[in-house]
């Protein structure tokens, strides 16, 4: 892929800054109140921020970080953010990043989760959300653009994302298998490539070089490794046994704690994919809330900053407020509601912290480059899928034009796109505009 290799150095002219503790510090608190708009929306605002605008992480790097994420389990978005702080200041870097990437979220859910099932629905509440999502629409529009200006590089990377849009929009394939489907044609592209004789020796040499090198540290990562997993392990079994303890071990809080640690390791493909699984179960099969109570809760997840995949907090809210049986009906729906956004966010941490160290170690490895590469520009056709079905689901909701949506999302994206305008101004004038529209219509 010589086009790939020549925008990587084109990258790499550029000056990279790798910034103080202190600076990233702030930066990522402020990511967590102004990452709005769902996975792709999130991707975009960090891609703008970290790579265009600060410059602390190459191009290279973040796409490189953001294949990785894409085929783990959980929230992509979330894991990113914990990949890109610890490549620039190591464990404690990834802790801050990640943390406060869902911090504000888990207050703020909490917040519109209780006032939901003490007050209903609130006006105020969905205006906001109209606003925010035509935001949504725009920023998910401009991901699509800045990062496929970046990943296409030549007609295969232009072909796995139109061959990815096409599984997702008409055929309806599940998002792992089209991850796993990009990466296994982005190998045997590269293989294609190296067929001649002689670049295939000089490619195998260079794999040698890079195998041999791994192998020097290798002893040293695995006892790493072990030591983290065996970290994780006791702060996950510490939770366990509090609450056994305080409530009995056949009580839902430990049954809700035990079922989301589940979800974490078994669900891929995004948020929508994670609700259509917790659904299923904790609707249908425990029967902790209703389907209305689930779809409500999603609503409220869209309206708060932070990955989407925080709607599991509030059903942990919502499950422990139904079932709190003799205990305190609000104490206990918070205790449920973090016991399910903890359980749900520790094992995003592990992987991060456990693969990102082989995945850097291989970063010149161009079997599993060119793989990685054939799963970037499949993303491309999935973000493509996402603009599109939400943005007709804004704009033309029951085949009908929503003027108020498509004047907000043009002007937001005009914003975003040409006037460069920071992420957090455009969010709160889509709030804004939509407590404005609520005001005049009454």
């Amino acid at each position: 892929m010589k086009e790939a290799e020549n925008s990587i150095n084109e990258d790499q002219e550029i000056e990279i800054r790798n910034p103080t503790f202190g600076e990233a510090f702030k930066f990522w608190f402020k990511l967590g109140f102004i990452s709005f708009g769902g996975p792709a929306g999130q991707i975009a605002i960090m891609h703008r921020e970290l790579v265009k605008r600060r410059k602390w992480i190459a191009e290279a790097d973040f796409l490189h970080a953001l294949n990785f994420c894409m085929l783990l389990p959980g929230p992509e978005a979330q894991q990113l953010a914990t990949y890109n702080g610890w490549r620039m200041h190591g464990v404690k870097g990834g802790i801050v990043a990640g943390s406060f990437f869902v911090l504000p979220s888990i207050f703020i859910l909490l917040a519109l989760s209780y006032i939901y099932v003490r007050f209903g629905n609130v006006a105020e509440v969905s205006a906001i959300l109209d606003g925010l999502k035509a935001v949504v629409v725009a920023i998910v529009v401009e991901a699509v653009l800045k990062i496929g200006k970046k990943v296409f590089n030549g007609w295969f990377s232009v072909a796995i994302a139109a061959f990815a849009f096409l599984a997702i929009f008409v055929f309806d394939i599940p998002f792992p298998l089209i991850v796993l489907g990009a990466g296994i044609l982005g190998f045997l592209y590269f293989r294609f490539q190296v067929s001649d004789s002689k670049l295939k020796e000089n490619e195998e040499e260079k794999e040698k070089e890079i195998n041999q090198r791994s192998k020097i540290k290798g002893q040293s990562q695995k006892n790493k490794t072990l030591k983290t997993v065996s970290i994780f392990a006791v702060l996950w079994l510490i939770p366990s046994l509090v609450t056994g303890l305080i409530f009995g071990f056949n009580n839902i809080a430990l049954r809700i704690y035990l079922f989301f640690t589940q979800t974490a390791f078994v669900t891929f493909g995004g948020a929508y994919a994670v609700l259509a699984y917790v659904n299923q179960a904790a609707v249908e099969l425990f029967g902790w809330l209703t389907t209305q109570q689930a779809i409500d809760g999603f609503a409220l997840a869209e309206t708060t900053p932070g990955p989407l995949i925080m709607v599991l907090q509030n059903i942990g809210f919502i499950a422990g407020w139904n079932n709190a049986g003799d205990a305190n009906q609000t104490f206990f729906a918070i205790i449920c509601a973090l016991l399910a956004t903890y359980a749900t966010f520790l094992p995003s941490f592990m992987f991060i912290f456990i693969g990102a160290p082989y995945v850097e170690k291989l970063r010149g490895n161009k079997k599993l480059n060119s793989a990685l590469s054939g799963v970037t520009a499949a993303v491309v056709g999935v973000i493509l899928n996402l603009a599109i079905v939400f943005g007709a689901t804004v704009i033309f909701p029951e085949f009908q034009t929503n003027f108020f949506a498509l004047g907000l999302a043009i002007i937001s994206f005009l914003a975003l796109y040409f006037l460069k305008l920071d992420v957090l101004y455009i969010i709160l004038f889509g709030g804004l505009c939509g407590l404005v529209k609520l005001f005049i219509s009454s």
